[in-house]
């Protein structure tokens, strides 16, 4: 099965929003020749709104349901990076797709470091609420083992430059190609 997987050349980035799939995964695809997708962005160019819209009109379950319906589609392409919005592992019928697709690499981060790359952004609508910091503690402790259950590849995303995190990622994608048929998640 890993192997299958490998031969596709997909790889999907999850993580909890201000982990840097957006960043990383597009340097990645640069450095691996792949082409590069952000599902979040990709889904405001296919509604012509941007997404804290989406949250206005149609509340949270419209854009997971809008956000399930893209994913079904991008997960079929070939030889992409696609960096996924942080809570597209809340649905099983994702996790079931990434997991089936793709390599799945979790970019992990702790609170403090989402907290300083995510707290000027409005275009966040899960952290306009009195404490966002403390509703992203509870995101993280939610949706982290979710990220975990997919996870091919886990990779910490914290001080270090995107340049490094990339080339921890590729040492980890030649380990898991090298031993396929070992057990897949290689947790860093």
């Amino acid at each position: 099965m890993r192997a299958a997987k490998h031969m596709t050349g997909n790889l999907f980035l999850v993580g909890p929003m201000g982990a840097g799939k957006t960043t990383v995964g597009r340097a990645l695809a640069r450095h691996l020749q792949k082409t590069f997708i952000d599902a979040d962005q990709e889904l405001e160019r296919h509604t012509g709104v941007r997404i804290p819209v989406i949250f206005e009109l149609e509340g949270e379950e419209g854009f997971r349901r809008r956000e399930a319906d893209l994913l079904r589609e991008l997960v079929s392409r070939r030889d992409i990076v696609l960096a996924t919005g942080g809570g597209a592992v809340l649905r099983e019928e994702n996790r079931a797709a990434l997991a089936a697709n793709g390599i799945v690499i979790y970019l992990k981060a702790s609170v403090d470091d989402l907290w300083a790359r995510t707290r000027h952004d409005r275009n966040r609508p899960l952290l306009q609420t009195a404490d966002p910091r403390a509703k992203l503690a509870e995101l993280l402790q939610q949706r982290d083992p979710l990220y975990r259950e997919i996870a091919d590849i886990v990779v910490t995303s914290g001080q270090q430059s995107v340049h490094q995190v990339v080339r921890e990622i590729e040492q980890k994608l030649a380990a898991l190609a090298a031993a396929p048929t070992a057990h897949a998640n290689t947790h860093g």
